[in-house]
């Protein structure tokens, strides 16, 4: 399929609002695939490749 996905994310899961295949990683820019996305931000409605994003973002944006 090849298209980006409209997700809203929630505390344990997400809904697809709009129907694609992948995210694009809040801090990278990389490619998630829907299967293999694992890692997202509720508040700021973020999505991240890994842990590793995820943490560099925290660190930049504590709460």
């Amino acid at each position: 399929m090849n298209k980006l996905a409209k997700i809203k994310y929630l505390p344990n899961n997400f809904d697809i609002i709009q129907e694609g295949d992948h995210v694009i990683c809040a801090v990278s820019g990389k490619k998630i695939s829907l299967q293999n996305l694992n890692y997202w931000n509720v508040d700021k409605q973020e999505a991240y490749f890994s842990y590793i994003e995820a943490s560099i973002q925290k660190e930049k944006n504590p709460k």
